[in-house]
């Protein structure tokens, strides 16, 4: 087993981790994690800044507009900023904290931040239509027993593994 093997969690652990962290966040907080809706507090935030009468005059965003707090002090966002720091940390602690683009050797660098791109638009567009992403909808609406996040998991891993033979060529 290589060096670069060792540095990574045993997948089962984190799983459990994880589980327990969903459970601590209801418990904590009386909410569960999620992702995608700390990005669009954050977009919100920026819109009600620099285009306050777009805002108002809009019917989504002027509920951020007219709000008694900035979407900014939104729990998703404070999360968010703990996972990138989390992150950070635990790059430096195994000593893989340094920038690079890992791509298949079939692709270059640039087309795969092209399809990272479009991948996220695609992501940020249907955790939207779904009024959640995988942590959101799936994960922490599985661990309130909901349907609905067992059928978002379902769903999001059986399209995944159906259209996973068109695109590895760009992760392997």
């Amino acid at each position: 087993m290589s060096d670069t093997q060792n540095k990574y969690m045993n997948p089962y652990l984190a799983g459990v981790l994880l589980g327990l962290i969903i459970m601590a966040s209801f418990i904590i907080t009386g909410q569960g994690t999620g992702a995608s809706g700390a990005f669009k507090d954050i977009i919100a935030a920026g819109v009600v800044k620099f285009a306050p009468a777009f805002a108002e005059s809009s019917a989504f965003f002027g509920k951020y507009a007219g709000a008694e707090h900035s979407p900014l002090k939104a729990w998703l966002v404070f999360e968010i900023i703990g996972v990138i720091a989390g992150a950070i940390i635990s790059g430096a602690l195994a000593g893989r904290l340094n920038l690079k683009v890992e791509h298949s050797p079939k692709i270059t660098s640039k087309t795969r931040i092209v399809m990272a791109i479009i991948g996220g638009i695609f992501f940020g567009i249907g955790s939207q239509l779904g009024r959640g992403c995988t942590s959101g909808a799936g994960l922490s609406g599985m661990a309130v027993m909901s349907v609905s996040g067992f059928l978002v998991v379902g769903v999001i891993f059986g399209v995944g593994y159906s259209l996973a033979w068109a695109f590895k060529k760009y992760w392997v």
